[in-house]
């Protein structure tokens, strides 16, 4: 064999194979930095995040996510028109957003030192001097209102909002993102801000730096960007998830040709020792699109829905494992039932080795692509510091998943799927 394709497959050997080197380090703030320098492109991508989610709501449900959307509409002498403006005159991009667990910001720029040093300084502006003005705040605040009124008119929403209710009752995860139309519309500005100022500090924060830039660029970035934050503190701990006492259905009526019909429980979290175990046994249950269990079950040997899947979803908490699928109104029942004596069985038996092997190729042989950009990168750096996840995370990805079997699968869904606590939520017009 020619010694240049004997190189080529070491190269591309899984076992050889290096994700990304994560530096790691505080800024004196106490901000924790993670950086990963890439070269080929002039480009950097920076994020900031902060744990600063729905669950740190309160009992405002809606202020985590009206402050992120609030943060580029104006900072410091600039208003919205004037941010965007900057950021579009160096061909940077910036965006703001929010989930359960975490509050970021974004920026994607070029490294040319004038391009970079202003798209840098647009968005320290927006991180440390947000204006959250009465104007723009009333604007924001109307949007999300009539968001909140349609979600009213939409099966799929009422259905998730019921889904969380009922899996985390009082927990902070409970609640919707968005709020609520009760929550949001008592909100004024100074809520906003007061979200800010006590979650937006330094000891909260957490950079992402992947890009063209030398360590000692990106330990000046990080420092740059924090330091008109207050230190500040982490806030507490969230309080542990309790498991529903027994099972529930919960059927809603809705004026709908189509019933959404949602199964689950809490799950897994981002640290738990079970998580490599579920996350390959759902791929194989129903989170492999047309080859799953759940897919070939419901939707190729009954016809009873377009589509049947199920996924973990893990946070820092238990977040909700979830199986989910829409059918015709007249077939919801028969549609639960395969839907839950699918789980039910695969709870049991677990999977064969060749489900087993094909899921395992299928998840390692995609891997690669879930990360080749810079961007995508980011996000999974962003996630391994948000939940402290080891550094070598993705370099030992495969190697966990490889590590899987048969029965450390069947022992861990048994451990953390028990049928008989699943919570069921149907809406949709009931048959007669």
């Amino acid at each position: 064999m020619p010694i240049f394709l004997c190189l080529l497959l070491l190269l591309c050997s899984p076992t050889l194979w290096a994700a990304a080197k994560i530096d790691h380090w505080q800024t004196p703030h106490g901000s924790r930095v993670y950086y990963v320098h890439t070269e080929g492109l002039p480009m950097v991508d920076i994020q900031v995040a902060f744990d600063a989610g729905s669950a740190r709501d309160g009992q405002q449900f809606g202020v985590a996510s009206l402050t992120a959307g609030l943060l580029d509409t104006g900072a410091g002498k600039w208003n919205a028109d004037d941010i965007a403006q900057r950021f579009e005159s160096v061909g940077a991009v910036f965006g703001a957003g929010s989930t359960i667990d975490s509050a970021s910001m974004s920026l994607r720029t070029l490294t040319d030192k004038p391009l970079f040093d202003k798209a840098l300084e647009t968005m320290q502006v927006i991180l440390t001097r947000p204006n959250f003005n009465e104007t723009d705040f009333q604007r924001e605040k109307n949007r999300t209102l009539a968001g909140l009124k349609q979600q009213q008119e939409s099966p799929a929403d009422i259905a998730s909002i019921a889904f969380y209710h009922a899996l985390y009752g009082e927990h902070p995860y409970a609640h919707p993102d968005s709020g609520t139309l009760e929550t949001v519309s008592t909100f004024t500005a100074a809520d906003v801000q007061g979200f800010y100022q006590k979650y937006y500090v330094a000891a909260n924060a957490i950079i992402v730096i992947v890009g063209d830039l030398s360590k000692q660029q990106a330990e000046q970035t990080a420092e740059k960007l924090v330091i008109g934050l207050p230190v500040g503190q982490k806030p507490a701990p969230l309080p542990d998830v309790v498991m529903p006492v027994k099972g529930m259905a919960q059927p809603i009526e809705f004026p709908s040709t189509q019933t959404h019909v949602l199964v689950g429980l809490p799950g897994t979290y981002r640290k738990d020792a079970d998580y490599f175990n579920l996350y390959v046994g759902n791929h194989i249950l129903g989170g492999s699109g047309l080859v799953s269990k759940l897919f070939e079950e419901v939707r190729e040997k009954r016809g009873l829905a377009y589509s049947a899947s199920s996924a973990f979803i893990p946070l820092l908490k238990p977040g909700p494992f979830l199986v989910s699928l829409q059918t015709r109104n007249d077939q919801t029942e028969q549609a639960v039932q395969v839907l839950n004596k699918t789980l039910a069985d695969f709870i049991v038996q677990g999977p064969s080795e060749a489900e087993l092997k094909a899921a395992k190729q299928n998840i390692i042989g995609g891997f690669a692509m879930r990360f080749d950009t810079n961007k995508k990168l980011t996000s999974y750096v962003s996630m391994i510091g948000f939940y402290d996840l080891p550094l070598d995370y993705l370099d030992t990805f495969q190697q966990k998943i490889e590590q899987v079997s048969v029965a450390s699968i069947t022992e861990a869904f048994k451990r953390r799927v028990n049928p008989a606590l699943l919570q069921t939520i149907t809406v949709g017009k009931r048959g007669k």
